[in-house]
């Protein structure tokens, strides 16, 4: 590895190409970490954002109309405001509310923790109505199937409706999922140490701007493309053939 590091040093003295995450190891090692931040931010966001999705569905079908109600309340309130707005309103409003209530000093949750909250709730409010939408599509005749065996509405929501609805629901899904990586970005604001807020650093202190965008274009390609395969064969492993096509 020593080789490639001094390959892209040599780079810089004799053709100005300015990768200090190469051949520096400062650079390299906060850089690398940024990247983690990134890849860890978007997987905790992403399972906590389909659990929401998949409780959402089922509150959706409750009996009690004030409760559809505050259900559609939370989707209309996060589909429809920025989530920049919204990571903002978490991070300075929730946090400096719920510190003065409780009394406590220094916030309740750091830069982080506030990102994890603001874009699972984000990207939670959309999965809400993809889950919706399929279960709606799973034949009626297959849930009275279920209610004449004896099943209660939670237990056919869980072995019968959810299984089918999320095989049919997960090409939107994915496509939320992978906007919702990329969402990501806006944790920068609020100086969570992810790629983009570390790349921000590392060409104030180089002067190599060009040379950075260009490595973080290629990162955010390699990761989106990865999500975009890991979902795809994924869906072919749950496929059942003939239903949903």
């Amino acid at each position: 590895m020593e080789a490639i590091w001094e390959f892209f040093g040599w780079l810089y003295e004799v053709h100005g190409i300015n990768l200090t995450i190469f051949y520096d190891e400062l650079d390299r090692a906060r850089f690398l970490k940024g990247i983690w931040t990134t890849i860890h931010l978007s997987f905790i966001s992403i399972v906590i954002s389909i659990l929401i999705g998949i409780a959402g569905a089922w509150l959706q079908m409750s009996r009690l109309i004030w409760l559809r109600r505050v259900v559609q309340g939370y989707i209309q309130f996060f589909r429809n405001t920025p989530p920049l707005i919204q990571l903002y309103f978490f991070y300075f409003a929730v946090d400096a509310a719920l510190s003065s209530l409780f009394g406590i000093n220094g916030g309740i949750l750091d830069g982080y923790g506030w990102a994890v909250v603001s874009l699972s709730f984000f990207a939670g409010a959309f999965n809400v109505e993809i889950f919706r939408a399929g279960v709606e599509a799973v034949p009626k005749s297959t849930v009275e199937a279920a209610d004449a065996l004896g099943y209660n509405r939670l237990q056919v929501y869980r072995y019968i409706t959810l299984p089918l609805a999320f095989r049919v629901c997960l090409p939107a899904l994915n496509n939320n999922l992978i906007n919702l990586l990329k969402t990501t970005t806006v944790a920068y604001a609020i100086a969570v140490p992810e790629t983009i807020y570390v790349a921000n650093q590392i060409w104030s202190d180089e002067y190599n701007v060009l040379e950075m965008m260009n490595v973080v274009w290629i990162i955010y390609i390699v990761l989106v493309g990865f999500l975009v395969w890991l979902m795809h064969k994924w869906e072919k492993s749950i496929k059942i053939p003939g239903f949903g096509q």
